[in-house]
């Protein structure tokens, strides 16, 4: 099949799913063409079976804001008549869907019928498509579009309480890929973030709001009064410097890391013992199964998709929003006890196999046919 995907460049969930699932189905001979405004962080290498165009949108003062949709859809017809692409799967709600919609009723002009596949990844559901100046044009890009999937069937739910939604939508799970050969990496040694005798416990995310910053600090100032421990802070955001200020405040920065946004996570959480993400919500929590493909069990909330993929007492604990009491008592009751904490290690990466993109590749593979074939 060619198929276009249409994605954010970013670091964000959305565009690394995007970027993985067209590497991936390039792999399995598939001709797929990422069109975005720049080239994916994911996507460092091209191959005979992956292409990048890139949407270029011309600056006219007369505009305020520059019609980026416009050229993207634009950009969508040109290269569906050029390359002869069967498929549009468009990742976002807006503008991708509303652009890939745009796109499709310009081609249909011509003659050409092409079906179009949207994912909803959450924040353009939750956050940004739930504001009302957006909320019209989200609920017609989603109920135009061929087939609606969503990553979480929280999220299917969410979309259907916020949106008059008149589409059926299809649940197909983030993934990730399961390397069961994974190795600690040289790039980073243990000995560099903690002592030996020290619990490895790590936070990945924006630094936003939403992630609850302040109860990761929390969390895990209260399991180092009890047992000896660091705390890795990789990511970046607007709350970031409010924790190194909560750090201070308490007297544990010289047990805290902020690293940043880091090319070395795949080091970092081969060497972590434990993950914490409290989130207000969490459409899917990838960090989280990423975490678990390294065999780290996660401490979470309750929230949003987390319990689709955090199973409370097997790979981690689940607590409601905001309870940093019990989410440290949960995690000590892991850490306390080398064989414990061994047992979650594994049922964690049982948990993620589960996920392997080699078993949710060929969802997405039979909703592209199906949608060809009925659409076409």
């Amino acid at each position: 099949m060619k198929i276009a995907i249409v994605c954010y460049p970013t670091f964000g969930g959305s565009g690394v799913v995007a970027t993985e699932l067209g590497l991936e189905l390039a792999r399995r001979g598939h001709e797929i063409h990422f069109i975005t405004y720049r080239q994916p962080v994911r996507l460092a290498l091209l191959s005979p079976n992956v292409h990048y165009h890139e949407v270029n949108v011309p600056e006219y003062p007369l505009f305020h804001y520059q019609p980026y949709e416009l050229a993207l859809s634009s950009k969508l017809v040109d290269m569906v008549k050029l390359h002869k692409i069967e498929l549009l799967h468009v990742h976002y709600a807006i503008p991708h869907a509303y652009a890939g919609y745009m796109a499709k009723q310009m081609l249909k002009d011509e003659g050409i019928i092409i079906p179009m596949i949207t994912t909803l990844h959450g924040t353009d559901i939750t956050l940004v498509g739930n504001h009302p100046f957006y909320k019209p044009a989200v609920s017609f890009s989603i109920n135009k579009s061929d087939f609606v999937t969503s990553v979480s069937q929280s999220l299917k739910d969410e979309t259907n309480k916020l949106f008059s939604i008149t589409k059926g939508i299809e649940v197909i799970p983030n993934f990730i890929e399961i390397n069961h050969s994974k190795e600690p990496t040289t790039a980073c040694y243990r000995s560099v973030l903690a002592h030996k005798n020290e619990r490895i416990i790590t936070h990945i995310s924006n630094f936003r709001k939403v992630k609850r910053i302040p109860d990761v600090i929390s969390i895990f100032y209260k399991i180092q009064q009890q047992i000896p421990a660091k705390l890795m802070m990789v990511g970046d955001g607007p709350e970031k410097e409010k924790a190194e200020q909560q750090c201070r405040d308490l007297g544990i920065q010289d047990r805290v890391i902020f690293f940043g946004n880091s090319h070395e996570i795949d080091s970092i959480l081969s060497y972590t013992d434990l993950f914490l993400l409290p989130s207000q919500t969490e459409s899917f929590g990838l960090a989280a199964l990423e975490a678990m493909a390294w065999r780290v069990p996660v401490i979470s909330s309750n929230s949003g998709g987390l319990p689709e993929v955090n199973k409370s007492g097997f790979s981690g604990y689940l607590s409601n929003v905001g309870n940093c009491d019990e989410m440290a008592e949960n995690a000590l009751k892991i850490l306390i006890d080398d064989s414990i904490l061994e047992t979650f290690k594994q049922n964690s990466f049982e948990i993620a196999k589960q996920f392997d993109i080699k078993n949710i590749l060929p969802m997405y593979e039979d909703l592209y046919q199906k949608a060809i074939e009925v659409v076409v």
